[in-house]
């Protein structure tokens, strides 16, 4: 015992406990404890000593009790259960509504270039099957087929017996197309880019983003833990900035600067927006700071460049310039999932780390058929890049000028947002976001009124990092027409004009 009492009182008397409750000598064990000298401890330090002791008496023999036991062992009667139950009120799962619940239009048809809602034909503007290759036979009867071979699912990860050959078949012709080393495919569009930044990502790292991404690189930002730098929509000088005050921290402590991984995430083409992103000088900021540069190219692949392969040839930009580029097959594609495309060491890490690649059922193969397919059609029919493309300049060409709405997007975009023409406060308050809603509504409803099918932009507010404008979101699809092109101008602007006046 005093082989093992040679630190403090307070350690002789855990172990005279111990001693007592193993074998019964307490008195025996406290009379050896007195007889070991205090030596040069203080008065204080016995002082503590003592209320610490007195306190493990406390917990471990006089515990404090929530309840009497008596009470414990009461059993409740059938009428005093009843009682409590009906007396119990559950709090709500979420809060209440803020604003006014309308039921949207139910589309009773596919939707293709024209929707059935509410047993009318109306030419849809709000659908992002820009290549129209959504209703295509030919592709619909090749998924068909795929049914009786391969079934309708592949029930299992891409790691664990979920990988079928057309997945390998689809990912080899993405990466032929886009001219990369490597594409690695998921099986849901918005879980694609969500789950390759916080691949690459840790806590510690640094990500320096657009205020305008959308939500679902929103979602693999929080993810990632990282460290979030955000600047201004497609402001270099801001982004600039940021990227000089870290490069000064970082000359600071040169060790944690070799350990910090940067990232600069933007898209290509800004569902929130409709702008692009400036490519060029992102690439140019990338060299010269060190950083690695992820594009989600989810709305402009498909539809930018001469070929559709997307952001990097409309700009000019080797592909090879950015780390990561993130693509949709949900878009232009006509069908679901998504691809991230780069160099085989880049992607390969997704595959034991990208979380909706390991944990998620691999994309049906009757949708990679599908998908696979649709690439096919978008380079070896020309003439529906070139359709969309002659659209989207006449369509914007139709709706400038519109009194009372203002139409952003670049002058390349199928993603038209018109937004009111009035003084954006520096911060709007959900008053003023819910009553701009609601004039953009009724503009909305006008224009379904008179046959054409437009959307206003919808988003999880409680839930965005960033607040986006309220606006009405336009998409121009490479089938329609001239006519249908000059009837939703004018009938865009006739409901403006009764609206607004």
């Amino acid at each position: 015992l005093r082989v093992c009492l040679q630190g403090t009182k307070l350690e002789g008397f855990f172990f005279a406990w111990v001693i007592h409750h193993k074998t019964g000598f307490l008195m025996e064990a406290i009379r050896e404890l007195l007889s070991i000298p205090y030596g040069d401890a203080t008065i204080y330090h016995i002082a503590v000593e003592v209320v610490l002791a007195l306190v493990v008496i406390k917990l471990v023999f006089f515990p404090k009790r929530s309840y009497p036991i008596e009470e414990r062992k009461k059993k409740l009667s059938k009428e005093e259960e009843e009682e409590l139950i009906s007396e119990w009120v559950p709090e709500p799962l979420v809060k209440g509504r803020t604003e006014e619940y309308t039921q949207p239009p139910t589309v009773d048809s596919i939707a293709g270039l024209l929707v059935t809602i509410g047993g009318k034909e109306k030419v849809n503007f709000g659908t992002f099957n820009f290549l129209g290759l959504l209703e295509d036979e030919p592709i619909k009867s090749k998924a068909a087929a795929a049914i009786s071979k391969y079934g309708v699912g592949s029930c299992g990860p891409r790691g664990f017996y979920g990988t079928v050959d057309v997945h390998l078949d689809l990912e080899h012709a993405l990466a032929k197309f886009l001219g990369v080393e490597e594409v690695i495919m998921y099986s849901y569009g918005f879980s694609t880019v969500a789950s390759a930044i916080p691949a690459y990502s840790k806590r510690g790292d640094i990500i320096f983003y657009d205020e305008k991404v959308g939500f679902a690189i929103q979602r693999g930002l929080i993810a990632s833990r990282s460290k979030l730098c955000v600047f201004k929509h497609n402001d270099m000088a801001d982004l600039e900035r940021l990227l000089q005050a870290q490069a000064a921290e970082d000359r600071k402590d040169a060790n944690k600067a070799m350990a910090t991984r940067r990232f600069l995430v933007v898209e290509g083409l800004y569902a929130n927006t409709g702008s692009l992103a400036p490519l060029k000088k992102l690439v140019e900021l990338k060299y010269k700071y060190k950083v690695r540069l992820i594009v989600d190219e989810s709305f402009s692949f498909g539809t930018l460049g001469a070929t559709g392969r997307g952001l990097t040839e409309h700009c000019g930009v080797p592909i090879d310039d950015v780390d990561i580029v993130v693509g949709s097959l949900e878009n232009s594609l006509g069908s679901i999932g998504g691809f991230c495309a780069g160099r085989t060491f880049v992607i390969d890490h997704q595959r034991l780390s990208g979380q909706g690649y390991c944990f998620s059922a691999s994309l049906p193969p009757l949708l990679a058929i599908a998908a696979n397919d649709c690439l096919t059609r978008l380079q070896t029919e020309p003439a529906r890049l070139a359709a969309l493309q002659k659209n989207v300049a006449t369509l914007r060409g139709l709706l400038n000028p519109l009194p009372g709405l203002r139409v952003g997007g670049d002058a390349a975009s199928p993603l038209i947002h018109l937004t009111l023409d009035t003084p954006a406060p520096a911060a709007p308050t959900p008053a003023a976001i819910a009553a701009a809603e609601q004039t953009l509504q009724r503009i909305v409803d006008k224009c379904l009124e008179s046959g054409i099918a437009v959307t206003r932009a919808r988003y999880v507010r409680v839930e965005e990092m960033h607040t986006p404008e309220p606006s009405i979101r336009l998409t121009v699809s490479s089938q329609h027409t001239d006519a249908h092109l000059r009837k939703a101008a004018e009938v865009i602007r006739a409901a403006a004009q009764s609206v607004l006046a």
